[in-house]
């Protein structure tokens, strides 16, 4: 589809680093109340430095999304020290945050050490913010003995506490990605889990700018998402509900609910999240569109290849949905788009890390869940996608990548499977791995499982690995392998649950595939499923759960 360009006043105001100060300016003094209600965040760290971010708010769910604070620039002092206490400071400055970009500020810190922690701060005037947390990658020549990275997604205010977001903050990993679903357009009432919802939205479905910058303050304001995003660097993508559900390039979801004014929401939106993310100036929004897949490499143990599933997809085939599809194995239908399929390619080519690890949003590898001759699979996934999906997978094998990991987020359960060629053929060759995290709160409590006991484990040998509680996934990746343990809550409708491990994978260096390295029993504080649950009914909960049709 053509690319149709939305100017939107003021769009990249208030994001680079030092802003020369305007006349309207107000004196940080004019703040009398604590601006730091949104936290503090870093991201995309490089070996000299990394992105801080924070926005300024006095009230955060403010209808007209400026978060109560004046029409006027402000100016914003930052701090990125050695040490915890800030008795070494090593690089400071000033940036102006101005009511045209929400009053966020990004700061691109550089000139620093490689492979180290340090600690960054934000003032104005006498107020001053929560101390963060942020990494700078190791050097692109070092092979670094271990990173601890933790992955997550799917985070619905609604439906339920963010508790795995302090548990995550807990693990005090090094790296967090963000897969998408960051945040949930709907107004108060509509998406509603089961058991019901123990939090409401404030506002209407998002489709201003006003509506995604209270939407995305609300979020921020969770203190257990603050700590998450104050423990250790983020790298995010988004996927559907940071614009409207299952969204494909300039298609809305639903045709029978007319969206006229869709690509002015999309650029809102793209506005918003920008401002509200951790992100360089490389990804401010140009209209309706904004640059995210982006590459990042953890010295010689590892590439993060971030990818955006949504923005250049081909309209779902069939209407969407869990389809036996012809459109799914059209070879000119795309899921990445061709740019970035090349892109994707060619860093594969171009790698020299022990560990390429593509950091993305939906199911990748095949899920039937027919158990006959018909293959029904989801339309939204890579199942709708397969040629896309083909010559990704082989481009990795062309290219000899000497670990491929896919990670996953979108479909509310913890997932992990081996990658084929074929997927046909259950004894064809592992070419790879995928982990899929669960989510943090979308669709309510969840149930726990006997892990093996869902029928799409029976249709498709590849799945390796289910589980419906809440939760993440933490991993420890070494040059000698890469573990994941899948962190599991008993309940998020209620705050204040524990955490636990459900099961723990790894892939060993040079050995596509999976293997358990642990496990362990339901917590008697978890409803498991039953072992003679109907597979019909099990197939159809999972249906329901991933559609998300409200």
């Amino acid at each position: 589809m053509g690319r149709r360009i939305l100017l939107i006043g003021g769009l990249a105001a208030g994001t680079s680093l030092a802003l020369p100060q305007v006349a309207n300016a107000a004196r940080p003094s004019a703040v009398t109340l604590d601006p730091f209600t949104l936290g503090v965040a870093s991201g995309d760290p490089g070996p000299d430095g990394f992105v801080i971010w924070t926005r300024l708010a006095v009230n955060p769910v403010a209808e007209d999304g400026l978060g109560g604070m004046p029409d006027a620039a402000i100016d914003v002092q930052w701090q990125v020290a050695a040490d915890e206490r800030f008795r070494r400071v090593v690089r400071s400055g000033s940036a102006s945050a101005r009511p045209s970009s929400a009053h966020a500020v990004h700061v691109e810190v550089t000139r620093l050490e490689p492979g180290r922690e340090y600690w960054y701060r934000f003032r104005v005037g006498r107020f001053v913010s929560r101390v963060g947390r942020a990494l700078t990658a190791p050097s692109p020549d070092s092979l670094v003995s271990s990173l601890a990275m933790a992955f997550v997604s799917c985070s619905q205010y609604e439906h339920g506490y963010f508790t795995a977001y302090k548990r995550l903050a807990e693990d005090r990993p090094e790296l967090v990605l963000h897969l998408g679903d960051y945040q949930y357009e709907y107004r108060a009432g509509v998406y509603v889990a089961p058991g019901g919802n123990p939090r409401d939205h404030e506002g209407p479905e998002t489709e201003t700018l006003a509506n995604y910058r209270q939407r995305h303050a609300q979020y921020k304001s969770d203190p257990d998402l603050q700590d998450a995003h104050a423990v250790a660097p983020w790298l995010v993508v988004w996927d559907d509900h940071e614009l409207d559900n299952n969204w494909a390039d300039e298609v809305y979801e639903k045709p029978e609910i007319p969206q006229p004014n869709f690509l002015a929401r999309r650029a809102a939106a793209f506005q918003a999240y920008y401002e509200n993310m951790p992100l360089r100036r490389s990804s401010v929004p140009r209209g309706i569109d904004l640059q995210l897949y982006r590459r990042i490499r953890w010295g010689r143990l590892a590439t993060f290849h971030l990818l955006d599933t949504r923005q250049y997809r081909d309209d779902q085939g069939c209407g969407d949905g869990y389809k036996d599809c012809p459109a799914a194995v059209d070879p000119s239908r795309s899921i990445t788009g061709a740019e970035q399929e090349e892109w994707l390619i060619d860093g594969f080519h171009r790698s020299r890390a022990r560990w390429d690890v593509l950091g993305q949003q939906v199911f990748f590898a095949q899920r039937d869940n027919n158990n006959g001759p018909a293959k029904v699979t989801s339309m939204d996934a890579w199942d709708g996608y397969v040629a896309s999906r083909q010559r990704i997978t082989q481009g990795w094998v062309d290219a000899g990548v000497r670990n491929p990991v896919v990670l996953t987020g979108d479909v509310h359960a913890h997932w992990a499977s081996d990658l084929k060629l074929d997927y046909d053929d259950p004894t064809s060759t592992t070419v790879g791995s995928e982990l899929v995290c669960s989510s943090i709160t979308s669709g309510g409590n969840g149930a726990d499982s006997i892990p093996g006991d869902h029928p799409f484990l029976q249709i498709n040998p590849h799945l390796r690995f289910y589980n419906n509680l809440r939760g993440y996934v933490r991993t420890t990746i070494t040059p000698e392998e890469m573990r994941a343990d899948f962190r599991c809550l008993p309940y998020v409708q209620e705050p204040g649950a524990e955490v636990f491990t459900r099961a723990s994978f790894a892939i060993e260096d040079g050995k596509p595939g999976l293997h358990q390295v642990a496990d362990r029993p339901p917590s008697t504080a978890v409803r498991a499923r039953s072992a003679d649950a109907d597979p019909a009914q099990v197939i159809a909960d999972t249906v329901a759960w991933e559609t998300e049709r409200p």
